[in-house]
């Protein structure tokens, strides 16, 4: 199996692709860097931001089976959008939503329809609910949920041999959850609630995350798009 993965230089992106390396298959990242040097590991030096250059990534394989995991993203800033000094609608936007989908559309253009292939969409529970100081982070998961159930629904039409999923990974103990405890109490009314999670040992460990969604990409069918990982 080969796994394309963006966002490898932490978090679940890295986990994922560790655990996918040391169980034999090959890997390749996407991103800006990444600190792996393994015989079954390549790279494509991309930034995510970057509109045009998306649009010239090449998926080559000469595996069988292919698994696109669209994993980085970004919270923002943590503010109310009307007291942002600077914008982050634009950046958040293409980063969560308009990159995933530039790469699931190269990936589906260039993987043949009889190929078994899986696309992996990294969402949110910020996609189902409102959470103030968010509001570029929420609506570009929700935006990611429904596109993964469109693109779905339209390669069923054409006969694909496709999965896709968009995942709600949960609270993880990663850099974000760092910047989001690190954020103002004046500027994000739900600050005490994640500090607790952090304080009571709640946050899953990106290893642990990464092993649910590699059993979730292993064993589920492709009859329900939207998932997360409490049953795994």
């Amino acid at each position: 199996m080969h796994i394309f993965i963006t966002g490898v230089s932490s978090g679940i992106g890295e986990a994922l692709a560790k655990k996918y390396l040391s169980d034999g298959h090959s890997v390749t990242g996407i991103g800006r860097s990444h600190a792996f040097e393994h015989a079954n590991f390549t790279f494509i030096s991309l930034d995510l931001s970057d509109v045009k250059a998306l649009e010239t990534i090449q998926f080559v394989t000469s595996h069988t089976d292919v698994v696109l995991i669209n994993n980085a993203g970004q919270i923002g800033a943590i503010k109310r959008i009307s007291e942002q000094t600077e914008s982050d609608i634009e950046r958040v936007m293409t980063i969560n939503a308009i990159a995933p989908m530039i790469l699931c559309q190269q990936f589906l253009k260039q993987v043949p329809l009889t190929t078994p292939q899986t696309i992996v969409n990294i969402s949110s529970g910020a996609a189902n609910r409102a959470i103030p100081a968010w509001a570029s982070y929420c609506a570009s998961k929700i935006a990611l949920d429904r596109f993964s159930e469109t693109i779905d629904l339209e390669e069923k039409e054409r006969g694909r041999n496709l999965r896709v999923f968009s995942i709600a990974p949960g609270v993880i103990d990663s850099p974000m959850q760092e910047k989001i405890r690190a954020a103002s109490e004046t500027d994000f009314s739900s600050h005490a609630n994640f500090v607790q999670l952090k304080n009571t040992n709640e946050l899953a460990s990106a290893e642990q995350t990464a092993a649910k969604i590699c059993l979730l990409i292993e064993n589920a069918s492709n009859d329900c798009v939207i998932q997360t990982l409490k049953a795994y």
